[in-house]
């Protein structure tokens, strides 16, 4: 399980993306990038957030921490937009605290370099998990001095937007086309062979595990939670497996 939060006091929203997260203070004494239950894209987003992320943070890729944060309503008082405290009320409860990097920048790929080698590992990844949300015109990374950070996956796992059809995705090509590190010529090959072989069905069922029972319950076709998550697991042990077809096909 996912370690807990509390968040004692609403700071202000990021006004980015349509899930409009904001950034609260915990119990903890840290500042917390909340991602919401109550926003538009529900809480399949958050199970793609915890899923996908802790499946890259055991890649070695650095995905800020994660955590369950719980949010008393009563918070939305100290926002004076409507649609934003809207938004809170909706979203008393468990939600995802996402760890607020501190001096990060936002990523902007004219402007910074990345090695090949990282390029091409964070291009694999994505291409794993689906995910469509790092183009340039949205990168969803951030800087500091230690690299890259990797934020916002709740556009991953479209899959489960859609059970009965879930198996298809498994060999569904991804397109780089427009991903924000695509001219710095990523090595998608040695990623391949990097990280094809840390994906095992331990490391997904590990990863699925620390997603909250709250968000799986009463999913159409499954009997409990750890029967969605054994699902989760499955699809992306296939998709894993090879032949990995999948992979984009990097210019040199």
């Amino acid at each position: 399980m996912l370690p807990e939060v509390t968040a004692v006091r609403y700071v202000t929203p990021l006004r980015e993306g349509g899930s409009m997260p904001g950034l609260v203070e915990g119990d903890d004494h840290r500042v917390w990038v909340a991602k919401w239950v109550g926003a538009a894209q529900g809480r399949k987003a958050l199970v793609a957030e915890v899923l996908a992320g802790e499946i890259g943070r055991r890649l070695g890729l650095r995905v800020p921490e994660l955590r369950r944060l719980h949010l008393d309503p009563v918070l939305a008082r100290s926002e004076p937009d409507q649609q934003v405290q809207d938004q809170l009320r909706a979203s008393g409860g468990l939600n995802l605290g996402m760890a607020f990097v501190s001096g990060a920048l936002g990523f902007d790929p004219l402007c910074f370099e990345v090695d090949p080698r990282e390029a091409g590992r964070i291009v694999w990844f994505d291409a794993l998990v689906g995910n469509v949300d790092r183009s340039w015109r949205n990168p969803n990374l951030l800087v500091d001095g230690g690299g890259l950070w990797l934020v916002d996956h709740g556009a991953c796992l479209i899959f489960h937007h859609h059970w009965p059809g879930a198996a298809a995705w498994t060999r569904r090509p991804f397109d780089a086309g427009d991903h924000a590190l695509l001219r710095f010529g990523p090595d998608v090959a040695a990623a391949d062979r990097e990280l094809g072989p840390l994906v095992t069905d331990d490391l997904l069922l590990e990863a699925a595990a620390l997603v909250p029972d709250e968000w799986l319950a009463d999913e159409p076709g499954f009997d409990c939670p750890d029967a969605v998550r054994e699902a989760y697991a499955a699809q992306l042990a296939a998709r894993a497996a090879g032949p990995r077809d999948w992979l984009p096909e990097v210019p040199a």
